[in-house]
């Protein structure tokens, strides 16, 4: 029997939400721009998702929601949008989809200031807001390190930087928080991005939270008929977004107790590997769905694959390019961990399907698959 630990990559689509969902695919199949009635009656629908997945996270009369197609589209809107002139200020810890956008802005003149992580992949805050000053046009902190599970207090931040710079446009990507840790969006947080398959959303369908302040100025990233207020054009993806809602609505009803349950069985397999072999990279108050530890002495894609082969799915904090020679992930490198600590990474990721046998099982198979592979290595 599969266990499968790598919620942070992608979620089982909620079952539930695509049978709630499937008359968008059949009856209601109808284009939300027509003007007929049957399109009019999509067009609402529509509406009525964006103002529920809106309450869950901010006050609808200050903050209005884009559908998008991803959390990564919604990155690069956020910064193609307000990372024009300037300086740009972003994390070590940020998603690639922020990542390599900055560095398209550093193509394009805009200078670029990269803060640093502490050791757990949150992100040093008294040195960001020493990179902020008058001719700061963006910052972009992601919520969660999808990595690490580290959390950084984005509102407090952004209302920091604020103090620095009142026109300076702030950014969160909450891909791995939104419907997973209790929050809303602060005053100072002007865009915030997320992802439907993080959350037993399908894939296709993110969505870009912007304060209403900062609504004008965003620029469209798609353009076509000028769906989405003129903001996102193509024709709205309907069955993936009313999924989407549905979806969010069974994870915003169970946040609170998922969130403590998930706690207790991250706890539970740290406190259950054997320490002589595995060291911990997740800080303890960071997100309950997220458990990174590294493998001394091991390859963490070589673990994996003897994983893989036991029935337990789990991601790694590196890859191998075509050529074989060794890459390291950047936000772990940027905690200041070695590459021999980088090169050992493995994230076990977890939902609200996970259970505490599994839990029991994954342990015992991680503890086996390290000895076994520790005993191939001649490893003591």
């Amino acid at each position: 029997m599969m266990i499968y630990f790598d919620n942070a990559a992608t979620t089982r689509p909620n079952g539930r939400a695509v049978q709630r969902a499937a008359q968008w695919l059949e009856g209601r199949f109808f284009n939300p721009s027509g003007l007929y009635r049957e399109g009019l009656n999509v067009h609402g629908d529509l509406k009525e998702a964006r103002q529920f997945l809106l309450s869950r996270i901010a006050d609808p009369a200050e903050v209005c929601l884009i559908f998008t197609a991803c959390g990564s589209e919604s990155d690069n809107q956020a910064l193609f949008s307000f990372g024009v002139r300037g300086n740009v200020v972003i994390t070590g810890g940020e998603h690639a989809a922020v990542f390599a956008a900055a560095g398209e802005l550093k193509n394009r003149g805009v200078e670029l200031r990269i803060a640093p992580l502490h050791e757990d992949g949150s992100v040093n805050e008294e040195a960001l807001l020493s990179l902020v000053d008058e001719k700061t046009s963006l910052v972009s902190v992601i919520h969660v390190n999808n990595e690490t599970g580290a959390v950084n207090d984005v509102n407090a931040i952004a209302a920091a930087v604020k103090k620095k710079n009142a026109r300076t446009v702030f950014h969160s990507d909450g891909v791995q928080a939104f419907g997973k840790i209790p929050y809303k969006m602060g005053a100072a947080v002007d865009l915030y991005s997320v992802s439907a398959h993080k959350i037993g959303g399908i894939k296709g369908v993110g969505g870009l939270f912007v304060r209403k302040k900062a609504y004008a100025a965003l620029r469209p990233y798609i353009y076509g008929g000028g769906q989405e207020d003129g903001k996102r054009s193509g024709t709205e993806n309907t069955f993936g977004i009313m999924q989407f809602r549905f979806a969010a609505e069974d994870k915003f009803a169970a946040l609170t107790a998922d969130h403590a349950r998930l706690v207790a069985y991250r706890e539970a397999l740290w406190q259950g590997l054997d320490k002589a072999v595995f060291s911990r990279i997740s800080p303890v108050d960071g997100s309950p769905y997220i458990l990174t530890v590294s493998a001394r002495g091991l390859r963490g894609e070589t673990l994996l694959h003897l994983l893989d082969d036991q029935g337990l799915i789990v991601g790694t904090g590196s890859a191998c390019s075509s050529n074989a020679k060794r890459r390291y992930s950047r936000v772990i490198l940027a905690c200041g961990r070695s590459e021999e600590e980088a090169d050992g990474v493995l994230r076990l990721s977890f939902s609200p399907e996970t259970t505490e046998t599994e839990i029991e099982r994954a342990v015992k198979i991680l503890n086996d698959c390290a000895a076994e592979l520790r005993k191939r290595m001649n490893i003591a």
